[in-house]
């Protein structure tokens, strides 16, 4: 058992950890999931809203797409001699300019298609919205891309043969399947639906027929992200944080063969104390 290679699993777990929750409130904000793309909806059901809807995809594919910018960009930049930790930031700044010119364009296409309902285009909902969104997604994307390069260290237990560019796809899927999953229960059934009974989940019935007003003024995208930074958000993070170090550790610990069957007795343990 290498101490240096536990050290870099932890950190792996730490960096995975922050990510998760970035990826969770950038997608709430953002209302792009299963639940909370169904703002859509809402002009249909007579609820004109101040919220963005940039869900131009499911959250696996964008941060996939997203952290695959972000590790070919690293991969490109560390080629050229460039030490890691800044081409991952260089990777991470253009994805995330990338992530800001698709919230735009989806968010004025919807918007735009939603006017026959007389839903109006609220610039200053974009504006003000951008930022958060495109920062989130630029910590996700960091935590994602630092995760896939601890993971090319010639260390034991680590050493992965695929390349940089490839492992941020792969885990950019992760730890967007991680979000659509986990935290997103925690906005699309609390906070636009939360005139309805809770634990009532989403049925079709009620999709589009969201809660339009805050405690001050007309409810916006930022109020969400500050719901789901109490408990969505950092639910998600350590979901996947712990996701990303155990499956690591045990591999570390008791080896390749021995992993595997720590791993099946955590699973069977896990299914029995939720059953």
């Amino acid at each position: 058992m290498d101490p240096i290679t536990l050290g870099v699993v932890a950190l792996m777990g730490a960096a995975a950890t922050i990510a998760g929750a970035a990826e969770d409130l950038e997608s709430d904000i953002g209302s792009q999931s299963n639940p909370n793309s169904q703002v859509q909806l809402a002009p249909q059901m007579g609820h004109l809203h101040r919220m963005i809807n940039k869900a131009a995809s499911g959250e696996p594919v964008a941060y996939g797409c997203w952290c695959g910018i972000a590790g070919g960009i690293a991969a490109l930049a560390m080629g050229m001699g460039i030490i890691p930790i800044v081409a991952i930031a260089m990777g991470s700044t253009v994805a995330a300019f990338v992530h800001a010119i698709y919230t735009v364009t989806s968010h004025m296409g919807r918007i735009v298609g939603q006017s026959q309902f007389e839903q109006p285009l609220f610039m200053d909902v974009l504006t003000q919205s951008l930022g958060p969104i495109a920062a989130h997604g630029f910590i996700a994307s960091f935590g994602i891309v630092g995760i896939a390069y601890l993971m090319t260290l010639p260390l034991n237990g680590l050493g992965h043969p695929f390349p940089l560019p490839l492992l941020a796809v792969l885990w950019g899927i992760t730890i967007g399947a991680i979000g659509s999953s986990t935290g997103d229960v925690h906005y699309g059934a609390e906070s636009e639906y939360q005139k309805f009974d809770y634990g009532g989940g989403t049925p079709v019935a009620i999709q589009g027929d969201i809660v339009t007003k805050a405690p001050l003024g007309a409810k916006n995208s930022i109020d969400v992200g500050n719901f789901c930074a109490k408990y969505g958000g950092p639910l998600t993070g350590f979901c996947f944080g712990l996701i990303v170090f155990v499956s690591f550790w045990i591999t570390v610990v008791f080896g390749a063969v021995g992993g595997q069957i720590v791993g099946l007795i955590i699973v069977i343990l896990l299914i029995a104390g939720n059953y």
